[in-house]
């Protein structure tokens, strides 16, 4: 696209663009911005002269981005942006959220444990904002930040860079759950099979301090969601050891027990990240604040208890 051609271009094919990427398929974009779905194809034939590129291609679950589009994702977003910070210059002190959407990247653990508690914040304290919970990791948050896919991450230990705004909101310990209740001692825990949770590997924090303990746990499988050990731990004697907001979450709304951890296992930092030019964002910040409030109350609501670690 030559200099000149920005002031024949029409910006709305942005807000198209970024419809079109983040929602995957021309009809929700339709959806999403109000307009007709045929509206949204003529956008995109613009676009795709505008660029040269065939932008997204049509797979059998909707359109799926090009290495162009993917190209082009962070710095459309990034103007979207700015251009919306610069209305907020202009537009009062008021923040009008209608039609706002926040991505929050998390894993499913908080997601659990405080999802529905944000979703209520959100729509008492401000009104018209839509979240959208996406699953990430403290492995995968900064990349995800800085190519715009999510505006916050909630993780749990540091995230990968130092270039993005952070703030440590406290830090968790482990519980057990399972589909047995009664006491657990060591002996128990070390004789029954394990299910580990874990975003690729097959050893985990349990392994590594019973290793140093010359004393080995049986993992019979793993898995990479929290939310799927209701089902893999039904109608067995298996244990799963993992943050105790996500043992509490899942005893709450499934079929299992939360038990205290036998063994002494070391705390993890609970921590917020974003990018630097979200400061500005009245949107972004008020979900940074609901999201640092709900995990105050969660911090505040663990117990001690043997075996969840140094205090």
């Amino acid at each position: 696209m030559s200099q000149i051609d920005i002031w024949s271009l029409d910006l709305n094919l942005l807000k198209v663009f970024e419809a079109l990427y983040e929602e995957g398929g021309a009809g929700r974009a339709a959806i999403r911005l109000g307009i007709t779905q045929s509206a949204v194809s003529a956008a995109l034939a613009r676009l795709r002269l505008v660029y040269a590129d065939h932008l997204f291609e049509r797979t059998g679950r909707g359109l799926r981005p090009t290495a162009k589009s993917q190209e082009l994702r962070p710095v459309i977003a990034a103007a979207l942006e700015k251009c919306r910070q610069s209305l907020l210059l202009v537009s009062g002190a008021t923040a009008n959220f209608q039609g706002r959407t926040v991505a929050l990247g998390l894993s499913d653990d908080h997601e659990l444990a405080i999802g529905r508690q944000l979703i209520d914040r959100a729509r008492e304290q401000a009104p018209g904002l839509r979240l959208l919970f996406k699953q990430t990791h403290s492995m995968l948050a900064a990349d995800a930040l800085m190519a715009r896919q999510i505006d916050l991450s909630l993780t749990a230990g540091a995230i990968a860079s130092r270039s993005l705004g952070r703030r440590v909101l406290g830090s968790g310990g482990y519980s057990c759950v399972s589909a047995v209740a009664g006491p657990l001692n060591l002996e128990d825990y070390l004789r029954r099979g394990h299910v580990l949770v874990s975003s690729g590997g097959y050893v985990g924090v349990v392994d590594e301090v019973l290793a140093a303990q010359a004393q080995t746990r049986r993992v019979e499988a793993s898995t990479t969601h929290f939310a799927a050990l209701p089902a893999l731990l039904h109608g067995s004697e298996s244990i799963a050891t993992l943050p105790t907001h996500a043992a509490r979450a899942l005893a709450r709304f499934g079929n299992l027990v939360c038990l205290p951890c036998p063994i002494e296992l070391p705390r993890y930092a609970v921590e917020l990240g974003w990018r630097g030019d979200s400061a500005r964002d009245p949107a972004i910040q008020r979900v940074l604040e609901l999201v640092a409030e709900v995990v105050a109350g969660l911090e505040g609501r663990e117990d001690p208890g043997p075996g969840n670690g140094p205090q």
